[in-house]
Protein backbone atom coordinates (compact mmCIF):
# COMPACT_ATOMS: atom_id res chain seq x y z
CA UNK A 1 0.00 0.00 0.00
CA UNK A 2 0.95 3.24 -0.55
CA UNK A 3 2.89 4.66 3.07
CA UNK A 4 5.93 7.13 3.95
CA UNK A 5 8.41 7.51 1.51
CA UNK A 6 11.12 4.53 1.18
CA UNK A 7 14.07 4.47 3.76
CA UNK A 8 16.59 2.88 1.86
CA UNK A 9 15.89 1.88 -1.68
CA UNK A 10 13.82 4.94 -2.53
CA UNK A 11 10.41 5.22 -3.91
CA UNK A 12 9.80 5.12 -7.32
CA UNK A 13 9.71 9.35 -7.89
CA UNK A 14 10.86 11.43 -11.15
CA UNK A 15 9.35 8.17 -13.08
CA UNK A 16 6.29 8.09 -14.95
CA UNK A 17 4.29 5.30 -13.21
CA UNK A 18 2.56 4.05 -16.17
CA UNK A 19 5.86 2.40 -17.69
CA UNK A 20 7.45 0.71 -14.42
CA UNK A 21 7.57 -2.47 -15.21
CA UNK A 22 5.41 -5.18 -12.80
CA UNK A 23 6.56 -7.74 -10.96
CA UNK A 24 4.23 -9.89 -9.46
CA UNK A 25 5.56 -12.14 -6.47
CA UNK A 26 4.18 -14.01 -3.65
CA UNK A 27 3.91 -17.83 -2.30
CA UNK A 28 3.69 -20.43 -4.63
CA UNK A 29 0.14 -21.67 -5.41
CA UNK A 30 -1.04 -18.28 -4.00
CA UNK A 31 -2.82 -16.62 -6.89
CA UNK A 32 0.20 -15.29 -8.40
CA UNK A 33 -0.38 -17.08 -12.03
CA UNK A 34 -4.34 -15.84 -11.67
CA UNK A 35 -3.11 -12.29 -11.12
CA UNK A 36 -0.25 -12.22 -13.90
CA UNK A 37 -2.75 -13.34 -16.45
CA UNK A 38 -5.07 -10.91 -15.30
CA UNK A 39 -2.52 -8.16 -16.02
CA UNK A 40 -1.90 -9.25 -19.75
CA UNK A 41 -5.97 -9.91 -20.53
CA UNK A 42 -6.21 -6.18 -19.49
CA UNK A 43 -3.77 -4.90 -22.12
CA UNK A 44 -0.91 -2.92 -22.26
CA UNK A 45 1.65 -5.59 -21.19
CA UNK A 46 3.66 -7.80 -23.69
CA UNK A 47 1.88 -11.65 -24.30
CA UNK A 48 5.00 -13.29 -22.88
CA UNK A 49 3.56 -16.68 -21.21
CA UNK A 50 6.83 -17.74 -18.99
CA UNK A 51 8.90 -17.57 -16.16
CA UNK A 52 12.40 -15.95 -16.40
CA UNK A 53 13.41 -17.51 -13.45
CA UNK A 54 16.17 -14.74 -14.08
CA UNK A 55 17.55 -14.15 -10.10
CA UNK A 56 16.70 -17.85 -8.57
CA UNK A 57 17.90 -20.07 -11.44
CA UNK A 58 19.39 -18.78 -14.46
CA UNK A 59 21.91 -15.85 -12.49
CA UNK A 60 22.57 -18.66 -9.70
CA UNK A 61 23.96 -20.88 -12.53
CA UNK A 62 25.78 -18.50 -14.64
CA UNK A 63 27.73 -16.42 -12.19
CA UNK A 64 27.23 -12.09 -11.59
CA UNK A 65 27.00 -11.02 -15.29
CA UNK A 66 29.00 -8.28 -15.05
CA UNK A 67 31.88 -11.18 -15.56
CA UNK A 68 32.19 -11.18 -19.57
CA UNK A 69 32.54 -14.96 -19.29
CA UNK A 70 29.80 -15.39 -16.62
CA UNK A 71 27.40 -12.82 -19.31
CA UNK A 72 28.06 -15.51 -22.13
CA UNK A 73 27.39 -18.64 -20.08
CA UNK A 74 24.33 -16.63 -19.04
CA UNK A 75 23.26 -16.72 -22.90
CA UNK A 76 24.34 -19.46 -23.27
CA UNK A 77 22.17 -21.32 -20.93
CA UNK A 78 18.82 -18.81 -22.01
CA UNK A 79 19.10 -19.44 -25.51
CA UNK A 80 18.26 -22.68 -24.44
CA UNK A 81 15.25 -22.38 -21.62
CA UNK A 82 11.59 -22.48 -22.52
CA UNK A 83 11.49 -18.77 -21.30
CA UNK A 84 13.66 -17.71 -24.30
CA UNK A 85 11.78 -20.07 -26.81
CA UNK A 86 8.03 -18.25 -25.38
CA UNK A 87 9.84 -15.02 -26.65
CA UNK A 88 9.73 -16.08 -29.92
CA UNK A 89 12.86 -14.03 -31.24
CA UNK A 90 15.68 -15.24 -32.75
CA UNK A 91 19.32 -15.83 -30.80
CA UNK A 92 20.74 -13.14 -33.03
CA UNK A 93 18.14 -10.65 -31.80
CA UNK A 94 19.80 -9.52 -28.73
CA UNK A 95 22.73 -11.62 -28.48
CA UNK A 96 25.29 -8.88 -29.27
CA UNK A 97 23.16 -6.36 -26.39
CA UNK A 98 23.50 -8.64 -23.82
CA UNK A 99 27.07 -9.31 -24.34
CA UNK A 100 27.79 -5.82 -24.12
CA UNK A 101 25.98 -3.86 -21.88
CA UNK A 102 24.24 -6.71 -19.68
CA UNK A 103 26.05 -5.92 -16.27
CA UNK A 104 23.14 -7.18 -14.22
CA UNK A 105 20.14 -9.11 -13.65
CA UNK A 106 18.08 -5.56 -14.22
CA UNK A 107 20.18 -4.94 -17.52
CA UNK A 108 18.80 -8.65 -19.05
CA UNK A 109 15.39 -7.72 -18.41
CA UNK A 110 15.48 -4.07 -19.59
CA UNK A 111 17.33 -5.74 -22.85
CA UNK A 112 15.01 -8.74 -23.06
CA UNK A 113 11.41 -7.83 -21.94
CA UNK A 114 12.04 -4.34 -23.08
CA UNK A 115 12.37 -5.31 -26.45
CA UNK A 116 9.30 -8.00 -26.29
CA UNK A 117 7.34 -4.55 -25.02
CA UNK A 118 8.36 -2.64 -28.06
CA UNK A 119 7.57 -5.43 -30.62
CA UNK A 120 3.84 -5.81 -28.71
CA UNK A 121 3.88 -1.43 -29.25
CA UNK A 122 3.46 -1.12 -25.38
CA UNK A 123 5.41 0.99 -22.72
CA UNK A 124 5.70 -1.31 -20.10
CA UNK A 125 6.39 -5.27 -19.18
CA UNK A 126 5.10 -7.50 -16.39
CA UNK A 127 7.58 -10.31 -14.40
CA UNK A 128 6.25 -13.34 -13.62
CA UNK A 129 8.33 -15.41 -11.12
CA UNK A 130 6.79 -16.21 -7.75
CA UNK A 131 10.42 -16.69 -6.29
CA UNK A 132 11.46 -12.63 -7.07
CA UNK A 133 9.95 -12.49 -3.44
CA UNK A 134 13.43 -13.09 -2.24
CA UNK A 135 15.07 -10.81 -4.12
CA UNK A 136 12.96 -8.16 -4.05
CA UNK A 137 16.31 -5.49 -2.58
CA UNK A 138 18.16 -6.90 -5.81
CA UNK A 139 15.47 -6.17 -8.03
CA UNK A 140 14.83 -2.83 -6.73
CA UNK A 141 18.41 -1.38 -7.02
CA UNK A 142 18.64 -3.01 -10.05
CA UNK A 143 14.70 -1.69 -11.60
CA UNK A 144 14.69 1.44 -9.60
CA UNK A 145 11.27 1.58 -11.03
CA UNK A 146 10.33 -1.90 -9.93
CA UNK A 147 6.75 -1.93 -8.55
CA UNK A 148 6.03 -5.00 -6.36
CA UNK A 149 2.64 -6.78 -6.06
CA UNK A 150 2.15 -9.72 -3.63
CA UNK A 151 -0.17 -12.17 -3.82
CA UNK A 152 -1.19 -13.56 -0.38
CA UNK A 153 -3.40 -16.42 0.33
CA UNK A 154 -4.73 -18.20 3.11
CA UNK A 155 -1.22 -19.95 4.51
CA UNK A 156 -3.77 -23.22 5.35
CA UNK A 157 -5.18 -23.55 1.63
CA UNK A 158 -1.89 -22.78 0.05
CA UNK A 159 0.13 -25.61 2.96
CA UNK A 160 -2.90 -27.46 1.57
CA UNK A 161 -2.41 -27.13 -2.60
CA UNK A 162 1.67 -27.50 -2.16
CA UNK A 163 1.07 -30.86 -0.33
CA UNK A 164 -1.38 -32.05 -2.77
CA UNK A 165 1.05 -30.76 -6.01
CA UNK A 166 3.78 -31.77 -4.66
CA UNK A 167 2.65 -35.35 -3.03
CA UNK A 168 5.12 -37.63 -5.14
CA UNK A 169 8.02 -35.69 -4.68
CA UNK A 170 11.26 -37.31 -2.73
CA UNK A 171 11.65 -34.43 -0.02
CA UNK A 172 13.72 -35.09 2.87
CA UNK A 173 10.69 -34.50 5.10
CA UNK A 174 8.37 -36.77 5.93
CA UNK A 175 5.08 -37.14 4.09
CA UNK A 176 2.97 -36.63 7.14
CA UNK A 177 5.08 -33.45 8.13
CA UNK A 178 5.23 -32.34 4.88
CA UNK A 179 1.73 -29.88 5.24
CA UNK A 180 3.49 -28.23 7.98
CA UNK A 181 6.75 -27.91 6.29
CA UNK A 182 4.68 -26.32 3.30
CA UNK A 183 2.97 -24.28 6.11
CA UNK A 184 6.25 -23.12 7.56
CA UNK A 185 7.39 -22.33 3.29
CA UNK A 186 4.51 -20.01 3.29
CA UNK A 187 5.13 -18.30 6.80
CA UNK A 188 8.51 -17.53 5.75
CA UNK A 189 7.69 -15.94 2.19
CA UNK A 190 5.21 -13.96 3.15
CA UNK A 191 6.72 -12.34 5.66
CA UNK A 192 9.74 -11.94 3.60
CA UNK A 193 7.82 -10.05 0.92
CA UNK A 194 6.30 -7.83 3.42
CA UNK A 195 9.61 -6.84 5.37
CA UNK A 196 11.29 -6.10 1.83
CA UNK A 197 8.38 -4.47 0.75
CA UNK A 198 8.53 -2.26 4.41
CA UNK A 199 11.54 -0.55 2.85
CA UNK A 200 10.08 1.00 -0.22
CA UNK A 201 6.46 0.85 0.63
CA UNK A 202 5.15 3.32 -2.02
CA UNK A 203 5.98 0.37 -4.95
CA UNK A 204 4.93 -1.87 -3.00
CA UNK A 205 1.05 -3.53 -2.81
CA UNK A 206 -0.46 -6.66 -0.93
CA UNK A 207 -3.42 -8.38 -2.75
CA UNK A 208 -5.25 -10.75 -1.06
CA UNK A 209 -6.24 -13.89 -3.25
CA UNK A 210 -9.44 -14.03 -1.91
CA UNK A 211 -10.31 -10.63 -1.80
CA UNK A 212 -9.21 -11.53 -5.97
CA UNK A 213 -11.67 -14.22 -6.01
CA UNK A 214 -14.67 -12.82 -4.49
CA UNK A 215 -14.41 -8.89 -5.10
CA UNK A 216 -12.46 -8.51 -8.58
CA UNK A 217 -13.91 -5.53 -10.04
CA UNK A 218 -12.67 -3.47 -6.78
CA UNK A 219 -9.85 -5.01 -6.02
CA UNK A 220 -8.56 -5.04 -9.38
CA UNK A 221 -9.49 -0.91 -9.11
CA UNK A 222 -7.43 -0.30 -6.17
CA UNK A 223 -4.63 -2.55 -8.04
CA UNK A 224 -5.06 -0.87 -10.80
CA UNK A 225 -4.53 2.64 -9.17
CA UNK A 226 -1.60 1.73 -7.60
CA UNK A 227 -0.10 0.64 -11.22
CA UNK A 228 -1.48 3.55 -12.74
CA UNK A 229 -2.45 0.93 -15.17
CA UNK A 230 -6.16 0.44 -16.03
CA UNK A 231 -7.27 -2.66 -15.27
CA UNK A 232 -11.10 -3.09 -16.27
CA UNK A 233 -12.63 -6.09 -14.53
CA UNK A 234 -15.40 -6.57 -17.95
CA UNK A 235 -11.95 -6.19 -20.35
CA UNK A 236 -10.34 -8.76 -18.46
CA UNK A 237 -13.01 -11.05 -18.34
CA UNK A 238 -13.80 -10.56 -22.61
CA UNK A 239 -9.98 -11.04 -23.29
CA UNK A 240 -9.48 -13.80 -20.79
CA UNK A 241 -6.43 -15.75 -20.86
CA UNK A 242 -4.44 -18.39 -19.69
CA UNK A 243 -5.73 -19.18 -15.82
CA UNK A 244 -8.08 -16.39 -15.80
CA UNK A 245 -9.61 -18.81 -18.82
CA UNK A 246 -8.45 -21.94 -16.96
CA UNK A 247 -8.08 -22.32 -13.70
CA UNK A 248 -5.07 -23.33 -12.07
CA UNK A 249 -5.88 -26.00 -9.81
CA UNK A 250 -4.52 -29.42 -8.53
CA UNK A 251 -7.78 -30.50 -7.39
CA UNK A 252 -9.35 -31.65 -11.30
CA UNK A 253 -11.78 -33.97 -9.16
CA UNK A 254 -13.29 -29.30 -8.50
CA UNK A 255 -11.73 -27.60 -11.54
CA UNK A 256 -15.15 -26.68 -12.48
CA UNK A 257 -16.09 -25.66 -9.02
CA UNK A 258 -12.66 -23.96 -8.75
CA UNK A 259 -13.99 -20.28 -7.95
CA UNK A 260 -16.42 -21.19 -5.65
CA UNK A 261 -13.94 -24.07 -3.97
CA UNK A 262 -10.73 -22.49 -3.87
CA UNK A 263 -11.16 -20.39 -0.89
CA UNK A 264 -11.37 -21.99 2.73
CA UNK A 265 -10.57 -25.86 1.16
CA UNK A 266 -8.67 -26.27 4.27
CA UNK A 267 -11.93 -26.23 6.18
CA UNK A 268 -13.20 -29.32 4.48
CA UNK A 269 -9.71 -31.01 3.59
CA UNK A 270 -8.10 -30.99 6.56
CA UNK A 271 -8.81 -32.94 9.99
CA UNK A 272 -9.69 -31.12 13.24
CA UNK A 273 -6.19 -32.15 14.66
CA UNK A 274 -4.29 -30.97 11.54
CA UNK A 275 -6.21 -27.49 11.95
CA UNK A 276 -5.07 -27.01 15.36
CA UNK A 277 -1.69 -27.99 14.44
CA UNK A 278 -1.56 -25.83 11.63
CA UNK A 279 -2.82 -22.69 13.47
CA UNK A 280 -0.30 -23.63 16.63
CA UNK A 281 2.42 -23.84 13.67
CA UNK A 282 1.55 -20.62 11.84
CA UNK A 283 -1.63 -18.71 13.56
CA UNK A 284 0.22 -15.84 14.57
CA UNK A 285 1.23 -14.76 10.78
CA UNK A 286 -1.98 -15.80 9.82
CA UNK A 287 -3.58 -13.32 12.18
CA UNK A 288 -0.39 -10.96 10.73
CA UNK A 289 -1.72 -11.24 7.51
CA UNK A 290 -5.69 -11.23 8.13
CA UNK A 291 -6.68 -14.05 8.20
CA UNK A 292 -9.03 -15.27 10.98
CA UNK A 293 -8.30 -18.49 13.41
CA UNK A 294 -10.51 -21.31 14.45
CA UNK A 295 -11.63 -21.28 18.08
CA UNK A 296 -9.54 -24.53 19.00
CA UNK A 297 -6.16 -22.87 17.96
CA UNK A 298 -3.73 -23.82 21.20
CA UNK A 299 -1.28 -20.45 21.22
CA UNK A 300 0.89 -21.26 23.64
CA UNK A 301 2.53 -25.12 22.82
CA UNK A 302 2.20 -27.45 20.43
CA UNK A 303 1.62 -30.68 21.51
CA UNK A 304 3.71 -32.61 19.14
CA UNK A 305 7.61 -32.17 19.99
CA UNK A 306 8.14 -32.57 16.10
CA UNK A 307 6.51 -29.49 15.03
CA UNK A 308 8.12 -27.52 17.85
CA UNK A 309 11.31 -28.64 16.43
CA UNK A 310 10.53 -27.82 12.51
CA UNK A 311 8.75 -24.42 13.70
CA UNK A 312 12.28 -23.27 15.25
CA UNK A 313 14.40 -25.29 12.30
CA UNK A 314 12.96 -24.37 9.42
CA UNK A 315 13.28 -20.72 9.17
CA UNK A 316 16.95 -21.11 9.42
CA UNK A 317 17.40 -24.10 6.99
CA UNK A 318 15.33 -21.82 4.36
CA UNK A 319 17.28 -18.89 5.13
CA UNK A 320 20.79 -20.66 4.73
CA UNK A 321 19.19 -22.36 1.41
CA UNK A 322 18.93 -18.96 0.08
CA UNK A 323 21.83 -17.72 1.03
CA UNK A 324 23.91 -20.36 -0.43
CA UNK A 325 22.30 -20.38 -3.80
CA UNK A 326 22.47 -16.75 -4.34
CA UNK A 327 25.35 -15.67 -2.51
CA UNK A 328 27.94 -18.42 -3.03
CA UNK A 329 29.72 -20.61 -5.68
CA UNK A 330 27.88 -23.49 -3.83
CA UNK A 331 24.98 -22.09 -5.12
CA UNK A 332 25.84 -23.02 -8.63
CA UNK A 333 26.25 -26.35 -7.90
CA UNK A 334 22.46 -26.94 -5.98
CA UNK A 335 20.38 -24.95 -8.18
CA UNK A 336 19.30 -27.52 -11.21
CA UNK A 337 17.87 -26.17 -15.01
CA UNK A 338 15.61 -28.53 -14.72
CA UNK A 339 12.89 -25.55 -13.54
CA UNK A 340 14.27 -23.71 -17.12
CA UNK A 341 13.34 -26.90 -19.38
CA UNK A 342 16.34 -26.42 -21.50
CA UNK A 343 17.19 -28.48 -24.29
CA UNK A 344 20.42 -30.10 -25.34
CA UNK A 345 23.48 -27.59 -26.03
CA UNK A 346 24.11 -26.94 -29.98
Amino acid sequence: MAGKPANDLGANRGIERSKSPVFVIGCHRSGTALFYDSLLSAGGFPLYHAAPFLHSTLLAMSGDPSVPKNREKMLQIWLRSKAFRRTGLNPEDLRSRILQECKSGGDFLRITMGELARRAGVQRWADYDPDNIMYMATIKREVPDALFVHVVRDGRDTALSMKKQHASDDRWWAQERALYAWALLWQWTVQKGRRCGERFPDDYLEVRYEDLVREPENTLRTVGEFLDHDLDHGRIQKNSIGRVASPNTVWKDESSLETLNSIDRWKQKLSQSEIVALEALIGDCLEEFGYCLSAERRRSFLLDPTLNLMRLSYPWYFDAKLFLKSKTVVGRLIVKGKRLELTDPV
